[in-house]
């Protein structure tokens, strides 16, 4: 079995898109709409733009999303998902690209995030850390203490065995940071992020985008969609819907959503987007089992 699989923010580099849009004019009509959709060139800072251009939470996220769903439309026939899931933003694309959403309401689903993220991050500072070679356990209980002593710090992105992310304020991801350290960790990376994405800091975006969502037509996915916020597989439109809206705040169950698409029968997973972290991370978690095939498109 088959499974398509989107990437988040933090994929995003120059160039995305341009190769696509040069040579499918299928694609070249989708990006034209979505530059007349947003109200701006996006296509020219996605292809030309400098790293800090692309890296602004209203940029990348839509740029994201689009280089995932139009690199799936380009796949014609090729595009047979028996499953999908995506990481985090990835998630929309994923929505689009298995008949969920459409492709409008989807870009303007995306931007309305971004753009309600990132209000959310001016309003609150906050940072997000990689924790690496713990257990998600220990990680936990440290965040636990550090917010129990009046901090906002949380388990955020369970990317994959051994690697988990934090988030939260700025000075308790930097003091569980120095515990996790302490416990064993081998490292401990501040992101270079512009807030607290999958934490309580995200409230506010959370609020606006539920409004948004709300308003917004969902039908059935053409196959099961694995969702991170529980990690399981799910076909009814208003639980997806209610799940995209709990996302904002809550942690991106990778690791389990993988192992769900695994126990489903996936064994073939297939990258659908900009970048090549979500390979990484499947193939951590996959390994061990036989005649898995993870790879780009």
């Amino acid at each position: 079995m088959k499974a398509f699989v989107f990437p988040g923010q933090g994929a995003q580099f120059t160039g995305m898109g341009k190769e696509l849009y040069e040579t499918c004019e299928q694609a070249k009509a989708i990006f034209e709409k979505a530059n007349e959709i947003l109200g701006f060139r996006i296509t020219d800072i996605m292809f030309e733009g400098t790293a800090d251009e692309l890296k602004q939470t209203r940029v990348t996220q839509p740029a994201v999303f689009l280089h995932s769903v139009i690199s799936a439309i380009a796949m014609g026939d090729e595009f047979q998902p028996d499953m999908v899931g995506g990481h985090s933003l990835g998630e929309f694309s994923a929505l689009v690209a298995a008949g969920a959403l459409d492709f409008e309401d989807g870009l303007r689903l995306v931007y309305a995030r971004a753009q309600a993220m990132q209000k959310a991050c001016e309003a609150v500072p906050g940072t997000m850390a990689a924790i690496i070679g713990l257990e998600d356990e220990v990680v936990e209980k440290v965040c636990a203490e550090v917010s129990a002593e009046g901090g906002v710090v949380v388990a955020a992105n369970y990317n994959c065995p051994g690697q988990l992310v934090i988030s939260g304020s700025v000075e308790a991801v930097g003091e569980a940071c120095n515990r996790l350290k302490e416990a064993g960790a081998k490292r401990a990376l501040p992101l270079p992020v512009g807030g607290a994405f999958h934490s309580p800091l995200m409230q506010p975006a959370k609020d606006e985008l539920q409004t948004a969502i709300e308003q917004t037509t969902f039908l059935a996915p053409r196959c099961p969609i694995y969702q991170n916020v529980d990690g399981k597989a799910h076909t009814d439109a208003d639980v997806i819907k209610q799940n995209l809206i709990a996302q904002l705040t809550a942690s991106v169950r990778w690791t389990q959503e993988v192992e769900s698409m695994l126990e489903a029968g996936a064994t073939e997973f297939v990258e659908c987007g900009p970048g090549k972290a979500l390979q990484g991370m499947i193939a951590k978690i996959s390994r061990g089992q036989e005649n898995i095939i993870v790879r780009g498109i």
